[in-house]
């Protein structure tokens, strides 16, 4: 196979996936990816800074997405629709389709601490775009606080459950469940 084919970059990240789940990530090293991925080490790191980046690529992206979609929504949108509405885009753009692979994924992370702790960073990056959303709208901070790390949290446990079931279900009915729990669970009546 010639190393100049166009699919280089899935040729890496397939041959990365196989021995992280092998031999562990840190018992890989990028030449052997490259020789797994028949490819030399210079197209590596044309399309990626370091072996992290190849369970990492892209997530730096969303933080600017989720702040592109709260600057864009309608000034009137309510908070909580607007997660929802945001949740939504982000399962069928980002998630679906990609099951498989992000189960494999989150299984390396949580293999080694460097990634999990990598993987902390990348949630806290979403929560701060949250965040920083909400106040641009006008949200009071603490407010604003608590609906961010809701919004982290809303999406972890359901991707986890997602991943979890071995039902091919969309990921945004989870999220609707799991959205649907989390106020079940803390309605609060005041009598």
């Amino acid at each position: 196979m010639s190393r100049w084919q166009p699919d280089a970059r899935q040729r890496l990240e397939r041959a990365a996936l196989e021995l992280f789940t092998e031999q562990g990530f840190a018992a890989t090293t990028v030449p052997e990816i490259t020789a797994r991925a028949g490819l030399t080490t210079r197209t590596f790191f044309r399309h990626f800074a370091d072996k992290r980046e190849v369970l990492f690529a892209g997530e730096e992206e969303v933080p600017g997405l989720v702040a592109r979609m709260m600057a864009e929504a309608p000034a009137a949108m309510e908070p909580v629709p607007l997660i929802v509405d945001g949740l939504k885009t982000l399962a069928e753009t980002r998630f679906e389709g990609r099951r498989q692979e992000i189960r494999e994924k989150r299984e390396i992370i949580r293999s080694d601490e460097s990634l999990r702790e990598r993987n902390l960073r990348k949630g806290a990056g979403l929560r701060d775009a949250v965040l920083a959303g909400f106040v641009e709208r006008g949200v009071e901070t603490l407010t604003a606080t608590l609906l961010a790390e809701i919004s982290v949290t809303l999406l972890n446990v359901s991707l986890n459950e997602w991943l979890d079931q071995d039902a091919d279900r969309p990921f945004f009915d989870i999220i609707l469940e799991t959205l649907e729990s989390l106020q079940t669970t803390f309605s609060i009546r005041r009598d």
